[in-house]
């Protein structure tokens, strides 16, 4: 037997029947290298030992990582943070940009969408995926100088999933993880025990979900005073409204921070933002907007980051509200658009296409082979005359002044007169928009027709429950499947990517049928720096700082 399949097969005996499905599909061609990494490293293998096993099979290794050199101040530009920052409640960049620097999570997505092991060591699931036990790092110490403990997560987990409480990740673990649910098995292991079984539980306690960092289990609220936490940076001082540095954290218990000092200025909209960094006043930006990206792009003194990302827009159409109780009508819509413009215009190609479900290209578990949705205006017409419809109708489209959102509405307002349909845009601040984010509160969740923003994800858990399952808190199409529903339960629960794939067929071909909401593009995020900056890893998730250094 030649060695490389030796390793292979030596590896094979200490793995699980799941683990062991991935090996198999690696094998023969049905998952390639980074699928491979990503799905073990959510089944809590280590990367350097998936890492192996991918060499061995002859698909390549990981390229190391030049190191910069360490010194000198980092300077950031970020937006305003909404109000006080709260990692329990926060939900804006400007807020957590500056958490992400002091606090950390049990694990974080690589730009591959692997999960590296931060605060927790290892993790495996049971053998159904509804218990998921994590060994934590021992070692750690919060930044006031106490050890970090099992305790720590515990009390973490159980204030972001309190029914009670005002935790943005609400969103995350509604029906997956309750309060008490998190358990202590000794001082450095946790059990997740989950309302009900979840194939990739670990991006919900990875940054993918920005509130899980862990703070004491002693956290009382007033994070702005301390910003306490785990992390290579600890706090010096901060201004609301203005700014805040960070110096290096020498008792960091990993490797040390590179930069000696971090500092953020704020800014109250992107344009100074921009300025700023044109001026060389910040070195780094977080990510920029679509619409205002030319400016950065054609600069010499600036590169610009783009990051594949599973960020988009969302085109809900009611489907309790006439005329679009007809999914003849939903249909036609969907068949007006050029998604060619879109990408090739209003995304200057900064994009991938989408094909009306949340299953972006970047999901390993998307059905590729599933046909590609793409205009055809008299199969559209064809529609809207079977529905009654032949001359057309009248609707209002409400959305919000944010990106690229307004341009996308002003040309899906001109790709649907082609069809009879005529649009009246109504475009309004966010505050307007989102109002108090409920059902008959909310211009969102009760327009007839809208396009909102969702923000990146490396699983797409969220997008399949929130916005579409039938009791969806952010269901803003109105949608109610009870198949749709048991198709989403299959897919969220599988622990093998055989079956997570199948899910995701069927998912993708209900939703191309039912079309409650158009899904027509997947915009790249995209990060400015200074020519002089390296280091910084390009995750769609935020800015992290401790490896970036400037020549």
């Amino acid at each position: 037997m030649p060695k490389h399949f030796r390793m292979i097969d030596n590896a094979r005996r200490t793995l699980t029947a799941i683990e062991n499905s991935a090996v198999d599909e690696l094998l023969a061609g049905r998952m390639d290298r980074r699928d491979f990494l990503r799905h073990g490293s959510v089944l809590g293998l280590s990367l350097p030992f998936l890492g192996s096993l991918v060499a061995a099979a002859g698909l390549g290794t990981q390229q190391a990582r030049a190191e910069g050199k360490p010194g000198g101040t980092v300077r950031a530009g970020v937006a305003t943070p909404g109000g006080a920052i709260d990692p329990v409640t926060y939900y804006d960049s400007g807020s957590y940009q500056l958490v992400f620097q002091t606090a950390e999570f049990l694990c974080i997505t690589q730009p591959d969408l692997t999960l590296k092991p931060v605060l927790a060591e290892s993790w495996a699931p049971n053998e159904d995926g509804s218990v998921w036990t994590f060994k934590l790092r021992k070692g750690v110490k919060f930044h006031n100088g106490e050890d970090f403990k099992a305790d720590d997560v515990v009390a973490t987990f159980d204030r972001l999933a309190d029914p009670n409480g005002a935790s943005n990740a609400l969103s995350v673990f509604k029906g997956l993880l309750s309060k008490g649910g998190t358990q202590k098995v000794d001082d450095h292991t946790v059990a997740f025990h989950l309302d009900a079984p979840n194939g990739s539980f670990p991006y919900s306690v990875s940054i993918d979900n920005y509130n899980a960092v862990i703070l004491p289990a002693s956290y009382k609220g007033d994070y702005e005073k301390t910003f306490e936490g785990t992390g290579p940076f600890r706090l010096e001082t901060y201004t609301p409204k203005v700014g805040a540095t960070f110096i290096r954290n020498t008792d960091y218990w990993g490797e040390k921070a590179l930069p000696d000092r971090l500092e953020f200025k704020f800014y109250g909209d992107v344009q100074p933002r921009i300025l700023a960094l044109q001026a060389g006043e910040v070195d780094i930006l977080d990510a920029v907007p679509l619409d205002v990206s030319q400016v950065v792009l054609n600069s010499p003194d600036i590169t610009v980051l783009r990051v594949a990302s599973t960020a988009h827009r969302q085109l809900h159409m009611r489907c309790d509200t006439g005329p679009f109780t007809d999914k003849r009508v939903r249909q036609a819509l969907a068949l007006c658009i050029d998604r060619s413009k879109l990408v090739d215009g209003l995304c200057r190609g900064m994009a991938a296409t989408g094909n009306d479900s949340p299953f972006a290209p970047a999901f390993p578990a998307t059905d590729k082979t599933v046909p590609q949705r793409v205009q055809d205006i008299a199969k559209a017409k064809q529609l809207l005359e079977a529905a009654g419809l032949a001359s057309g109708f009248d609707i209002t489209l409400t959305t919000l002044r944010y990106s690229d959102i307004p341009g996308y509405a002003q040309l899906f307002q001109n790709f649907a007169k082609e069809i009879g349909a005529r649009i009246s845009l109504n475009i309004e601040d966010q505050d307007k928009y989102y109002g108090k984010a409920v059902f008959g509160q909310s211009d969102w969740l009760d327009s007839p027709l809208g396009i909102t923003d969702y923000a990146h994800r490396s699983v797409p858990n969220v997008f399949l429950k929130s916005p579409l399952v039938s009791d969806g808190p952010w269901n803003a199409a109105h949608f109610k499947s009870p198949a749709y529903d048991g198709m989403v339960t299959s897919y969220l629960k599988a622990l093998d990517v055989g079956a997570q794939r199948a899910a995701a067929s069927d998912i993708q071909k209900l939703l191309l049928d039912e079309t409650p909401v158009i899904f027509s593009y997947f915009p790249d995020l995209l990060v400015p720096v200074r020519k002089n900056v390296s280091g910084l890893p390009p995750i769609a998730a935020g800015l992290l700082l401790d490896r970036v250094s400037l020549s």
